[in-house]
Parts: C-alpha cells; sequence; structure tokens
C-alpha cells in the first residue's frame, strides 16, 4: 500500500491541529444544530457531514434515508469520514494519489468548503462534486480533486463560490440490480444517495452562506456519468434540485440496457454462495443481505478483474428501473425528459490512450480491439465505423514505441464514449433552449508522470489532465518524487481553467469579459429550435497551443478541430442503429 501524498498528509495534519483551535461555525437555525469546522489553507472546511443513515444490514441497497441531527447537537466537522466500501489503497496512480483507508456502509457524508468569512444569507453559488472512479471507487477526501484553491481562484476573481463533495455507494452496494430489488424500489442506490446529497444541499446549505436556487452539479467519468443521469432523472417529471451540470469525460455510457451488471451481480452470488434460489428472487436479496460487508466486498473484488473483460470498462452501471430511471436514456433524450438546465460538457484530447492496449500494431489489432468494445455491433458496421478513421491519419510514436494504429484505435475509443455522446445529449438540451458548452481538453502534466510510475509516454492530455488546472492547485502533483516540471503555461491555466469552471458556476457561462477566463467560449449548439439540425456544433479548445473556439468543420473551424471529423464521425457514432446496440 502505498503511503499518502506529502500533500495530501500536511492537509490531514493541519485538520487535526486545527479542531483544536478556535474552529469556524455554523449554526442551522432552523433545526438548532451547529457545525464546526476548521480553518485550512486560507479557507474554511466543514469535513464529515451526515446526509444519510447507515446503509448496511437490512438498509443495504435501500434508497438512502436522510440523517435528521437531534435538536442542539454540536456536529464536530474537523476530519475526514469513512470513504464507502471499496477496495482499499490506490491501485490507478495518478490518477488518483490518496489512498483509501477507512470504508464503511456508514459513508453517507459530504464536505462543505466555502471562503473565509462567509455567513448566512450571503447566497454564494455552489458547486457539488461528484467523484468518478468506474463506481467502483473514489471518496471525496481525493488530494487531486481537493477544491481549496479553486475557492481561492474564485475568491481572487470577484466570483466566490462553495464546494460541496459528497461520498455514494459504488460498485455492488450501489448498483446491485434484480427484478426483487426493482420491486422493492431498491435500484439505482448510488444515483438515489446522490440524489439525497444534492437535496441536502438545496435544503441546507443557506446556512454556510449558499444560495439554494444556484447550485452546479459537477462530476469526472463515472461522475460526469452521474450528472448525466441526474439531470434525466425521473424522465424530468420532477423538479430538479439543481440549476445547471458539468459533465468531464462522460455524460452518458453504453451497457446501461445491457447485462454487464446482472452478470457481474451472478458472479458475486455464486461466490458467496447466495444461489440457493433464482437470482431474481427476495430470497437472494435477503441472503446478501444477511452477510457482513468485507465477505461481500471481497466477493465483489474478486470476480471484478474476471468480468471486467465483458465491458472493457464500467460494470457496475444504473439501470432502467422504471422509477429514478424510467427508461433507457437515448429514449429520454430522444423525447426530451430531462430537466432544463444550462451545461457544459467535455473530454480530454486523449482521453482514452491510457485505457487502450499499447500493443496494438496494426488494423487487425484495431479491429479486434473496438469489437470487442462494441461487440453487438454488426461486422459491416464496424468495418464503416473503422472506415472513418484512415490510419493515414494516424502517426506513429516511435520514441514512444506507440504506433499510428494505438492513436488510430484510442481515438475510435475516445470518440464512442467521451465525445459523441455528450454531443448527443448535447444538442437535445440545446433544441430545448438550454446552453450547452463543450470543450477538448488539451494540456496536461500527466505525461512524465506516467513514464515515471508506469514507463509510458506519449499518451498526451489523459482522463483527468484537467484535474491539476481547473482544482486551482497544480502542486497537488508535487509528490512522491514524481517528475514535476510546470511551465508557465501550465500556471497560467491553472488560473484560467479553475476560474472558468468558478465562473460558470456563478454567471452560467465558462468565459466573463474583465475576468482571467477562456476567452470566445460561446454555446456550441444554437439553443432553441432545431439545435444542430445539420450536424454542425463548435468546441472549445482548452488549453494547449491552439485555445480557443472552433467550429468542427467549415470556415470557422481550426486546423485541429477539423481533423477529428467529428461532425461525420458523430453522425454515424450517434445514429440510430448504432445507438441500438450501444444499448443506452
Amino acid at each position: 500500500m502505498r503511503p499518502f501524498s506529502f500533500f495530501g498528509a500536511l492537509l490531514l495534519g493541519r485538520d487535526t491541529v486545527a479542531a483544536a483551535g478556535n474552529n469556524p461555525q455554523v449554526v442551522d437555525t432552523k433545526n438548532n444544530v451547529t457545525y464546526r469546522g476548521l480553518d485550512r489553507n486560507g479557507v474554511e472546511a466543514f469535513l464529515n457531514i451526515p446526509y444519510g443513515q447507515d446503509t448496511s444490514g437490512p438498509n443495504r441497497f435501500k434508497p438512502p434515508r436522510a440523517f435528521v441531527p437531534e435538536s442542539g447537537c454540536i456536529i464536530d466537522a474537523v476530519s475526514y469520514g469513512p470513504a464507502c466500501p471499496q477496495p482499499l489503497g490506490n491501485d490507478f496512480l495518478p490518477l488518483g494519489l490518496t489512498n483509501t483507508t477507512e470504508i464503511s456502509e456508514d459513508c453517507l457524508n459530504l464536505n462543505v468548503i466555502r471562503p473565509k468569512c462567509q455567513r448566512a444569507g450571503d447566497r454564494l453559488p455552489v458547486l457539488v462534486w461528484i467523484y468518478g472512479g468506474g463506481f467502483w471507487e473514489g471518496q471525496n477526501r481525493e488530494i487531486t480533486t481537493a477544491p481549496d484553491g479553486m475557492i481561492l481562484e474564485s475568491v481572487a476573481n470577484g466570483l466566490p463560490i462553495i464546494h460541496v463533495a459528497m461520498n455514494y455507494r459504488l460498485g455492488f452496494f450501489g448498483f446491485a440490480q434484480s427484478n426483487a430489488l426493482e420491486a422493492e424500489g431498491s435500484e439505482n442506490a448510488g444515483l438515489r444517495d446522490q440524489r439525497l446529497a444534492i437535496e441536502w444541499v438545496r435544503d441546507n446549505i443557506e446556512y454556510f452562506g449558499g444560495d439554494p436556487e444556484k447550485i452546479t452539479i459537477h462530476g469526472q467519468s463515472s461522475g460526469g456519468l452521474a450528472v448525466g443521469m441526474q439531470i434525466m432523472a425521473y424522465g424530468g417529471s420532477k423538479p430538479a434540485p439543481f440549476q445547471q451540470g458539468i459533465c468531464e469525460s462522460q455524460a452518458l455510457e453504453p451497457g446501461i440496457t445491457a447485462n454487464f451488471t446482472i452478470d457481474a451481480l451472478q458472479l458475486v452470488v455464486d461466490h458467496v454462495s447466495c444461489n440457493t434460489s433464482a437470482l431474481h428472487s427476495p430470497e437472494t436479496v435477503a441472503c446478501l443481505r444477511d452477510l457482513d460487508m468485507d465477505t461481500l466486498l471481497n466477493a465483489s473484488a474478486a470476480t471484478y478483474q474476471a468480468d471486467i473483460a465483458h465491458n472493457i470498462g464500467d460494470i457496475w452501471l444504473p439501470v432502467v428501473d422504471g422509477d429514478f430511471l424510467p427508461a433507457p436514456p437515448s429514449q429520454l433524450i430522444a423525447e426530451g425528459r430531462f430537466a432544463n438546465v444550462t451545461v457544459m460538457m467535455g473530454w480530454c484530447d486523449n482521453d482514452l490512450t491510457l485505457f487502450t492496449d499499447t500493443s496494438i500494431s496494426t488494423p487487425q489489432d484495431t479491429r479486434s480491439f473496438i469489437k470487442t468494445y462494441i461487440s453487438s455491433v454488426s461486422d459491416a458496421n464496424i468495418d464503416k465505423l473503422i472506415s472513418l478513421y484512415p490510419s493515414s491519419e494516424f502517426a506513429a510514436n516511435p520514441t514512444a514505441n506507440l504506433s499510428s494504429e494505438f492513436y488510430r484505435t484510442a481515438r475510435i475509443f475516445r470518440d464512442i464514449l467521451m465525445v459523441c455522446e455528450p454531443v448527443y445529449y448535447g444538442a437535445a438540451l440545446a433544441a430545448k433552449g438550454n446552453s450547452v458548452y463543450l470543450y477538448d481538453w488539451n494540456q496536461t502534466i500527466l505525461d512524465p508522470i506516467l513514464a515515471y510510475t508506469d514507463g509510458i509516454s506519449g499518451l498526451g492530455p489523459i482522463h483527468t489532465s484537467e484535474f491539476a488546472y481547473i482544482f486551482g492547485n497544480i502542486s497537488h502533483y508535487n509528490v512522491s518524487n514524481y517528475p514535476f516540471n510546470p511551465t508557465p503555461e501550465d500556471y497560467s491555466l491553472v488560473t484560467r481553467g479553475s476560474r472558468s469552471w468558478s465562473t460558470f458556476t456563478s454567471r452560467g457561462v465558462p468565459g466573463l469579459e474583465g475576468h482571467d477566463t477562456f476567452e470566445g467560449f460561446a454555446p456550441s449548439f444554437p439553443v432553441g429550435g432545431q439545435g444542430n439540425s445539420d450536424g454542425t456544433f463548435s468546441v472549445f479548445v482548452a488549453g494547449g497551443p491552439s485555445e480557443g473556439f472552433s467550429a468542427t468543420d467549415g470556415p470557422g473551424s481550426t486546423p485541429e478541430i477539423a481533423a477529428q471529423k467529428l461532425k461525420e464521425r458523430c453522425a454515424f457514432i450517434n445514429s440510430e442503429e448504432i445507438i441500438n446496440k450501444l444499448y443506452y
């Protein structure tokens, strides 16, 4: 097990010291509850605030129940709470730098970080973070997403915000699905946890100086998928407890209506000998509830690697349950059954190179990888898809020993999962009158770190590359003897990136004249009417040598965006025939 990063350990040490000092306090006058937080890094932090009750035993899988503190109580919010059940340690450096060391099924807690000297009634905009990790791992104490720098940048920008980060159930505990669970309303538990946390923010953030009517939910990877699901929750039939959303490196995902999660559950059930009845029976659910957390966690971990090839990536996914998700996401999008919210969605330029087989070297290798990922798509359509990405358009990197076919495969993979689905979703949101901002993140400090940790270079701006910038503190990665040589351009992007995210939270636009934010970042689709009826849309390139706003093709496109042929490629990937075979 790797130790905590130095910065993360220092942060935790500050928590302990500050707890003995003159702590900032917040009083919930409605419920007569006092929260005692701590000063750190120039901000005020309130940690491990319970929003939901224990989810163990008979409450396992069930919708979360709100935590109601006793009148007159004092909640010492000075140290982080436990993460939800997941493997301990940190198996995926450098995407995350903080080890998971404490887990519990009593994990529904959140952190509130705010500028100093705020008061009830200040009504600052609120950014609510939903972590990623494949719905398999993640926690609200991860140092790479610590918001202290972002808060300080927002203050310096003249548009201060409050940040909230939640824990929610993961994997088997958060996304188990069966007919018996559906019948009792206990599917999509992890998404329901998120909803309860957002509702807690809506109902309580005013006591911390936040504005309950100006809430932006924000997630990356499976957290971005979660934001996409929250926008379409209940088919838009219930008022959303938020007004804006940010989806980073995912908004939808293939496989939600496939059998990935059911097959994963079957493996767990067999592993713990709860298969005395049918998989979908109430008896099986009762058996699973009777077992202890460690037994179930070990079983899900033991079967996870065996099953992950089933979907290359995520296997514990949301499910169409007739309630929280009343129909397949593609159907809800096509029918306009989602909340009307302002949205920013985007991806990293080389988002999935890290998840692509680096040994790929031939066109057959490319075809095999893509066919494995979208196995239900017909051979004819696989061939047509691949033909849209000619090998000649991708250059090899001999220094990194990566072939042109590797980069070709990674780009196809990226477009299927990270690009074209947000384009599809975004166009529908825009058609209903919502502003939608698309970005392509094109700068990173992770490449030399990956060369150090994994012996792999040349991957470009990979998954999570934006974290070093948007959270306002690039020094999070100056740990563990990692190569750390940020350029002046990197430090400049920290300011622009972070302030653009907080400006979006505050004003609903990622760029604002007179502020050090992204310039020229306009909506990517026409708002209202037919959206992008001709398939044209625009993208803001964030960072890199060609930062700026660009159409996908035509006179308003830059060479870097035009070369990606996003209009043509996404038109095929987002066709009804392909969507039906992507199972979402």
